[in-house]
């Protein structure tokens, strides 16, 4: 699913319904792993190569934040000891656990989509231990501790997101018995690795995909960018491609849409795997643009 199970441009993985691989194909010890696909985080195994990495990544990507990420995202990446090289979960999670609820759980890489909605509905996020080699900086196949981290774990700390991410994740099961993963995996495409808001008379990204990625920061709020009011059932239906920067954006006004969405995904997910997909970066005349 979108996080552990999904694919994403710069960074990419599979998407829901695609089928797991195969272990052997992926970079992570799996064979270390606990049932529900949890790992030991392991901080011994990351050396100064892995730390100076990591502060590198952390540099080019703060550097781009002022101008591009939503209030929110920055606040949570100043709350959390991310700073100064790959973070420790655990005191992560502590400071997690007293904003939102929410702590972090290591894992070898790509997981399932029945334990990453699992672990999402207990508020339990799912973070790949290891990290991209200096050769991967602005591209890597599978998603590691950089994206993860510092992509998707600063926006826990806002309430609304956090509750939507947990709601998101008990719906989990209700797609997968629907056979709807796929309008599901669109959802967490759009709005949680590529969404904006719209904030201080302007618009900033909140996505991971975008915030984690120097080339898709750049890209989001460029001109000639379409840029889309969210809807629920628009976005649900509106496929994606992983290997090109992408052609589109869903805008909300507040978290709180996301969370209020929820309530509607069970009635509009079996409409939305029964219609005709919308092609990626394709325009509508019902579409309202911001």
């Amino acid at each position: 699913m979108a996080n552990k199970h999904r694919a994403e441009a710069k960074v990419e993985g599979l998407g829901p319904g695609a089928g797991s691989p195969p272990p052997a194909a992926l970079r992570g010890n799996y064979a270390a792993a606990a049932a529900d696909f949890t790992v030991p985080q392991r901080m011994a195994d990351h050396g100064a190569a892995d730390h100076a990495t990591w502060r590198l990544l952390y540099r080019r990507q703060a550097a781009l934040l002022p101008a591009q990420a939503a209030s929110a995202f920055r606040a949570g990446l100043a709350a959390l000891p991310f700073a100064d090289g790959v973070p420790d979960f655990a005191a992560a999670s502590a400071v997690l656990r007293r904003a939102t609820g929410w702590v972090l759980v290591a894992v070898p890489g790509l997981i399932p989509d029945h334990a990453f909605f699992a672990h999402l509905a207990a508020r339990r996020f799912p973070v790949t231990q290891w990290l991209r080699r200096p050769e991967e900086l602005d591209y890597i196949v599978e998603p590691d501790v950089f994206h993860d981290a510092f992509g998707h774990v600063p926006l826990l700390m806002q309430p609304a997101f956090a509750d939507f991410m947990a709601a998101y994740g008990a719906l989990g099961a209700l797609a997968m018995a629907q056979g709807a993963l796929r309008p599901l995996a669109r959802l967490y495409w759009h709005l949680v690795e590529f969404g904006l808001i719209r904030e201080a008379g302007g618009l900033r990204a909140f996505g991971a995909g975008i915030l984690s990625s120097a080339a898709e920061t750049r890209h989001a709020l460029q001109a000639g960018v379409p840029r889309l009011r969210f809807d629920l059932g628009r976005a649900l239906r509106t496929d994606y491609e992983i290997d090109r920067l992408q052609p589109l954006h869903f805008v909300i006004d507040d978290y709180a849409e996301l969370f209020a969405a929820m309530a509607e995904l069970p009635r509009l997910l079996p409409a939305a795997r029964d219609a005709a997909p919308i092609p990626p970066g394709a325009l509508l005349p019902t579409d309202r643009q911001v």
